[in-house]
């Protein structure tokens, strides 16, 4: 597996990796990899020819008192990882090459970014279309390949990459969980033994919450008695618990048209989010 850190560089081994034919998938990542990205590069694997990945802690979606500094990195391990798994190319520039000196543009996506995390972490979705379109642009995949456990990430890509005309294919990879059914995030060696145990609250009461709206429960009772069940857990802030259209995310009073349940809550100082489908 190559390990690339420089644009030209770049350009070249791509060239080379065109050169022989076939599909060249993109896995996007911040590093701290765990079984959830596993997954998305064994999926990568199965759709193309190529599989390249990325590392790069991005500031520009990192607000004001949020983890920037701490944020976990071990691109050693990351990288074993990645060649284990069949990754062909590492893409981990530096910060030089990612954000050059004068650098000065933003992509933003309006609507669909406003509201859920949007509204708890201004920017950061702009930090995110920005430097989702510079890899775009970087490594010109055929695919590019998104956990779904970032549901109004992947959203905004999609629309993002319609919006921008890439030709490429977006695909969501459903969500790894642990067997408990906790959702796996790098953010989850933040909790102590004690908020993990709590944290389950959060895939629960999800699950709870679609069961009963598929049942026919009124959706605002429903989702107020997930937010209850949260507030217990130990959870605060519970940022939000709602059922969105699936593809707009646009806010739904009737589930008549395939849905998506979001939530996001803080327990000790580690933030969660989770979603399940509801609905076909």
């Amino acid at each position: 597996m190559q390990i690339i850190r420089e644009v030209e560089s770049l350009r070249r081994a791509l060239a080379g990796l065109r050169a022989g034919g076939g599909r060249l998938a993109l896995v996007p990542t911040m590093g701290a990899l765990h079984a959830g990205h596993m997954a998305l590069i064994a999926e990568a694997r199965r759709r193309a020819d190529h599989v390249a990945a990325s590392i790069f802690v991005n500031p520009k979606q990192f607000g004001v008192n949020e983890d920037l500094s701490s944020y976990p990195r071990r691109e050693a391990a990351d990288a074993r990882m990645l060649e284990e798994t069949g990754c062909t190319l590492l893409w981990a520039p530096t910060l030089a090459a990612m954000y050059p000196d004068g650098f000065a543009t933003t992509v933003a996506v309006s609507g669909i970014s406003d509201g859920l995390c949007g509204a708890s972490r201004p920017g950061h979705f702009d930090g995110v279309a920005t430097v989702v379109a510079k890899l775009f642009n970087q490594v010109r995949p055929d695919i590019a390949l998104f956990g779904e456990k970032d549901y109004q990430q992947l959203a905004i890509v999609r629309r993002m990459a319609r919006d921008l005309d890439f030709d490429l294919e977006i695909v969501g990879v459903p969500t790894e969980r642990d067997a408990d059914g906790l959702a796996l995030s790098s953010r989850n060696v933040y909790l102590s033994e004690a908020e993990r145990a709590s944290a389950l609250a959060l895939p629960r009461a999800l699950a709870e919450a679609a069961a009963a709206i598929l049942a026919g429960a009124p959706i605002a009772d429903t989702l107020a008695r997930a937010r209850e069940r949260l507030d217990v857990a130990g959870f605060d802030p519970v940022d939000y618990v709602e059922l969105r259209d699936a593809e707009t995310l646009e806010p739904l009073v009737s589930l008549d048209r395939p849905g998506r349940l979001l939530a996001a809550a803080r327990i000790g100082r580690t933030r969660l989010i989770d979603n399940l489908a509801v609905g076909t």
